[in-house]
């Protein structure tokens, strides 16, 4: 009896060992990340910042992860719908959302978002910051800021300004500048960044504020003029602009940030590996060059870091917001 009872304890112990094997396997299969294609997903056309930063640092996540990671443009409805896609994805990791400032101002914007900015998402990292250039076109008549400013006082109202929509950064952008330098500039609203650039070039448009990287080409071309950029300090590379204090004697600083959310019930494990893998790109020796010929400036914070982050750009962006009486179309 007590041969049997121990051979039948060693059969059930064998049988309970390979039966939490077979449990086992399928988990450590799922602790694996990532089995398929991650998807940036941007909220702008292609040629934006936000989305030059995606693509450079798309190829670094695929090398890092060890899998292909794809960038997807989803422009439209400054970037709510791309967001209401990704606020909605499979809590998995495979949908991301490539954010930007715009993320922060949309709850001002649009009273009635069908996702929450706050409660349905999760920080991953914030990846970048940028200064914006006030960009002029080459029949403007002004050659710098203080001559814009002088065409804005004699004709209130006269001077239009370009943005990708109605309260967008590159909205507030303008219409700070224009409280700062007591002028009145008339605000033309795009449905995307990339649908003024042959207005401004054409001369159709007289300006426009946007993140340094965006009409760079241009300016450096000679098409299109930069005349002042909204940091404390000037820049000298990759093209050389006074600031607005140094230009005009205006403390205009304005900056946008660039960053990388998921879904909000995204597992804790998976967040903390891509948060490790935005770092790790950012020290790569393209992706550094990368930002400096685009004038970025490198950032990172990290996970719940830069929820708080968000969360403090909203409750400092929505009253301007709203003070500016700006609506969603």
């Amino acid at each position: 009896m007590i041969r049997l009872r121990i051979g039948t304890l060693a059969l059930l112990t064998t049988v309970l060992q390979a039966g939490l094997t077979v449990i086992a396997a399928p988990a450590r299969a799922q602790e694996h990340y990532p089995v398929k294609p991650v998807t940036l997903v941007v909220p702008y056309a292609t040629g934006t910042t936000t989305d030059l930063i995606a693509r450079a640092f798309a190829p670094r996540f695929s090398e890092i992860l060890g899998g292909n990671v794809v960038v997807q443009n989803r422009p439209g409805a400054g970037g709510t719908i791309a967001t209401q896609m990704v606020a909605v994805a499979a809590a998995d990791g495979y949908t991301l959302l490539m954010a930007n400032s715009t993320h922060a101002i949309n709850p001002a914007l649009y009273p009635a978002l069908s996702y929450d900015s706050k409660r349905d998402f999760a920080g991953v990292a914030l990846m970048a910051e940028s200064a914006y250039l006030i960009v002029a076109s080459l029949q403007s008549g002004a050659k710098t800021l203080k001559d814009l400013i002088a065409l804005a006082k004699k004709s209130p109202g006269d001077v239009s300004y370009a943005s990708a929509g109605i309260g967008t950064s590159t909205h507030l952008a303008g219409a700070y500048f224009s409280k700062l330098a007591g002028i009145e500039l008339r605000h033309v609203p795009y449905k995307n960044s990339s649908d003024y650039v042959s207005d401004l070039l054409g001369g159709r448009i007289e300006v426009t504020f946007v993140p340094t990287a965006f009409l760079l080409s241009q300016v450096k071309a000679g098409k299109l003029l930069a005349l002042g950029v909204s940091s404390a300090e000037s820049m000298h590379s990759p093209v050389e602009v006074p600031s607005a204090r140094e230009a005009a004697g205006i403390d205009y600083q304005y900056t946008a940030w660039f960053g990388l959310l998921a879904p909000v019930h995204v597992s804790p494990a998976i967040l903390a590996q891509l948060s490790r893998t935005v770092r790790i790109a950012q020290e790569h020796e393209d992706i550094k060059a990368e930002f400096a010929k685009l004038g970025l400036g490198a950032r990172n914070v990290p996970l719940a870091e830069f929820d708080a982050y968000i969360r403090t750009d909203m409750d400092k962006l929505g009253p301007f917001v709203k003070a500016s009486g700006a609506r969603a179309e």
